[in-house]
């Protein structure tokens, strides 16, 4: 696709089996300008790789219609996609087909139940029948809503179920089984052969409960794949067909049980299979639901209330305590406490002033804001963590692909197999050919591949909602099974491991009050604006000293400042300072180096030409940091320290913390050179970094984490998001990995392993010795029970135990508890 190539989202709905994925992949990937197809049947919705300058999002969109299902475009949050213009354009600037806009023309003309995005990211293009149409109206072909929900699904299948079981119970009981082996006795009603009685009722499920696998063959066989539903159709089919011609032929033994019993135990797996599916989902619908559906617009100085789809860059938007911010923007007015959890992960609430960013669905807490739109539609941080976490669902793992691949053959050999269970049968074997017929209908249906098709995207699909949950946000599949494999993690010290930012961590005072002393330093700082004066002037300020007037301030640039307060001189600064002033520092000298030499940065105070205190900071680790990496060392993950600085602060910093290995005073171009030297030694690397200065070594690592990315969730080179400064999210990133993989080895291995053993018993292999027989109801019912079992296993990773942080303060914790203070 070159350096051109977009990427887009759909929505893909209707798809009433796994495998029937497959369709949508083999048809799109053979039409121009379209590189890459991978589809989620858990998600409803398919990631296309394409080349905007031969297609668009519109003309994507007509394929997928093209094969039968539904799509109204991308699948976007339902508040951020802007009201439709017309003609249509797509972000190529290509119009939508005329059967698109004429569906947009009456959607306006109409109340919108459900709103998604086509052509362009802010434009919608979509749009859903009224409650007030006909049932005939809204019934797609198939049968189906064509823009069915999945909870709407859930229900039709419900229904074609319970019309499959309902009529299938006479057809057993007046057929040989229920004569011959129940003992069923009375005649069929109308003085109607049993055969022509089991007819008639036969043909609703046909018709109706059964007919959308006959309906997804088609489809399947026109896109030239094959999948589950080619499978069941053909099962269905031929015990059905047989039967008729048997019926219209004079009547004989007949399988209209065997075929509407099928259609009922598949109806029902594949009824609590979809209802595990969309439980599957749940990490999207609750992001979906997060974007507020209006918003109070400032025009003119009166307030407006607008759908949050027609607010634009540049509104004032007005909103007040326990309201969502409806889309980012800049804070123009007010004050206030804003939760941002839903959004970042962040637990404390954040504190916002004019000139501050806000982020849209985060809820405002306290006070009244103003907030000036930046970012609106798709390019708000909502919309764009739900498109991550989309695409991360819905692309595929290496392991993925291969079950992909070996569910195709599976259907191929299921068929081939079938016909050579039937052959085999009918010539080496002295029983009836309706024998050999059983036989070769029973081997079809269970080796249907739906749980090999089910085995991985519902794990995948659970795996990336579950981070998403806790603001770990993984890229693409891949990264979740590159995360589990993991044995060293790489942290930058600055900003990963540490806040970035100084704080106190000694108070030496000699010969004067430690309150004096902060009072008066603070009261020097206070006019400086150095990043050490700004952490001596929040570390006086929490202890409460008072706040003393400053007159005749002087910065001494590389020295340090110098002022009258209340009346005496103080001077603040480092040794040169004193030493230019003639201050004798005295017995502090062994203080100040002992601080020094601890990787501390040490201040000296003197006060009216004495020297009185050395006060001494540190980058300070955050809080989770030793939590992080001691959960780290229970996954069996090395932790290595990559660090600037120089090594007796690395090393204070890695001693407190834990971490097993320290590489200092490294450059920061050497950082990927670093990562290299460990992969060449065999180690597996992920590298946590902020994603802006720790490009290089981000993506020279096997993993890149990007840390702290806050709304910026586009960073580029990171496989791994994690959305607040936490590196607690480290190891729950690598837990999650971990879990998704193992509910992946076990779904396929169950797949593989229930196919190996049930192929031989469905074809009879074990009859003449054992007399073990499957009859194709009972293997269909095994069958589904194998699907369903796969994605219940899935949705178990749900109760993945992570590790908590730690309960919030309302003062931050000192780097090494409260600081020491002598005189």
């Amino acid at each position: 696709m070159g350096a051109k190539s977009a990427t887009a989202v759909l929505e893909v709905s209707r798809l009433h089996r796994a495998s029937s994925k497959a369709v949508v992949e083999a048809a799109l990937s053979r039409r121009p300008g379209v590189a890459a197809v991978e589809m989620n049947p858990v998600a409803q919705t398919a990631t296309v790789t394409y080349d905007p300058a031969r297609t668009s999002v519109a003309e994507l969109a007509e394929w997928v219609r093209e094969c039968g299902y539904h799509c109204e475009g991308r699948s976007v949050p339902e508040h951020v996609c802007h009201p439709m213009e017309e003609p249509l354009p797509d972000p190529d600037g290509k119009a939508a087909p005329t059967a698109v806009r004429d569906a947009h023309r009456e959607a306006r003309s109409r109340p919108v139940a459900h709103l998604r995005c086509g052509g362009a990211d802010q434009e919608h293009a979509g749009h859903e029948a009224p409650e007030d149409r006909s049932p005939q109206e809204v019934m797609g072909h198939g049968g189906a809503h064509a823009g069915m929900s999945m909870d709407a699904m859930v229900r039709d299948m419900r229904n074609r179920f319970l019309v499959a079981a309902v009529l299938s119970v006479p057809i057993v009981l007046w057929s040989p089984i229920g004569r011959e082996v129940l003992g069923f006795t009375a005649p069929a009603p109308l003085g109607l052969r049993d055969d022509v009685f089991s007819l008639l009722l036969s043909l609703p499920v046909v018709f109706y409960s059964a007919w959308i696998f006959f309906d997804g063959a088609y489809r399947a066989l026109r896109a030239r794949t094959l999948d589950m539903m080619v499978l069941v159709a053909v099962a269905i089919g031929a015990g059905w067909s047989y039967s008729l011609w048997v019926t219209l032929t004079g009547g004989g033994e007949v399988f209209y049980e065997a075929a509407t019993v099928l259609a009922a135990f598949v109806l029902l797996g594949h009824w609590f299979e979809m209802r595990a599916r969309g439980g599957a989902n749940d990490a999207i619908r609750t992001l979906l639901e997060l974007a507020p559906p209006k918003a109070v617009v400032l025009r003119d100085g009166r307030e407006v209330e607008v759908p949050t789809t027609e607010v634009r860059v540049g509104d004032l938007l007005l909103v007040r305590p326990g309201a969502k911010t409806p889309v980012d923007g800049v804070v123009e007015d007010g004050r206030s406490d804003v939760d941002e959890s839903m959004v970042t992960g962040e637990s404390l609430p954040v504190s916002k002033a004019p000139g501050t960013e806000v982020i849209g669905a985060s809820i405002n807490v306290t006070g009244t804001l103003r907030v000036r739109a930046t970012k609106v539609g798709s390019d708000t941080a909502l919309a764009q963590i739900v498109a991550m976490v989309q695409e991360a669902q819905n692309s595929k793992a290496p392991g993925q692909r291969l079950a992909d691949r070996a569910a195709f053959w599976l259907v191929f050999v299921a068929l081939i197999g079938g016909g050579a269970t039937f052959a085999a049968w009918a010539l080496f074997s002295t029983r009836p050919l309706t024998t050999a017929l059983l036989f070769a209908i029973t081997v079809v249906v269970i080796t249907c591949p739906d749980a090999l098709g089910l085995a991985t995207p519902t794990a995948i699909m659970v795996g990336a909602g579950l981070g998403a949950r806790r603001g770990v946000l993984f890229k693409n599949a891949t990264a979740l099974e590159t995360v589990a494999r993991i044995d060293t993690v790489v942290m930058d010290k600055t900003g990963t491991l540490t806040k970035g930012e100084p704080e106190v961590t000694d108070v030496v005072a000699d010969g004067i009050p430690d309150a004096d002393l902060l009072a008066l330093t603070a009261a020097v700082e206070r006019e400086s604006e150095h990043p050490l004066a700004a952490a001596i002037v929040r570390y006086a300020e929490e202890r409460g000293v008072p706040s003393l007037d400053v007159a005749d301030f002087r910065n001494v640039p590389g020295h340090g400042a110098d002022a009258r307060v209340a009346g005496r001189r103080v001077l603040v600064g480092n040794r040169k300072l004193m030493v230019a002033e003639g201050v004798e520092v005295g017995s502090l000298v062994a203080r100040r180096d002992e601080l020094a030499e601890a990787g501390r940065t040490a201040v000296l105070v003197a006060v009216d030409g004495r020297a009185v205190g050395v006060i001494a900071l540190a980058d300070a680790p955050r809080e989770t940091s030793a939590a992080a990496v001691a959960e780290l060392h229970s996954l069996a993950v090395e932790v290595v320290m990559l660090s600037g600085d120089n090594e007796a602060t690395a090393r204070r910093i890695a001693g407190r913390l834990g971490i097993d290995t320290v590489i200092a005073e490294v450059l920061p171009g050497d950082k990927a050179a670093k990562i290299a030297e460990l992969q060449r030694a065999g180690k597996r690397v992920a590298m946590v970094g902020d994603g802006v200065n720790d490009a290089p070594a981000l993506a020279q690592a096997d993993l890149g984490v990007a840390i702290g990315a806050g709304t910026d969730v586009a960073i580029e080179t990171a496989d791994v998001v994690l959305m607040r400064s936490d590196p607690l999210d480290v190891p729950i990133a690598l837990r999650i990995g971990k879990g998704t993989l193992r509910k992946m080895r076990q779904n396929l291995g169950w797949a593989i392993g229930y196919n190996a053993v049930a192929l031989p018993i469905a074809a009879g292999v074990f009859a003449p010795a054992l007399g073990l027989v499957l009859r194709p109801e009972i293997a269909a019912l095994s069958m589904s029970g194998s699907s369903l079992i796969v994605a219940v296993n899935a949705l178990l990773l749900k109760w993945l135990r992570l590790p908590e942080p730690p309960a919030p303060t309302s003062v931050p914790a000192r780097p090494e508890g409260e600081p020491v203070v002598q005189r």
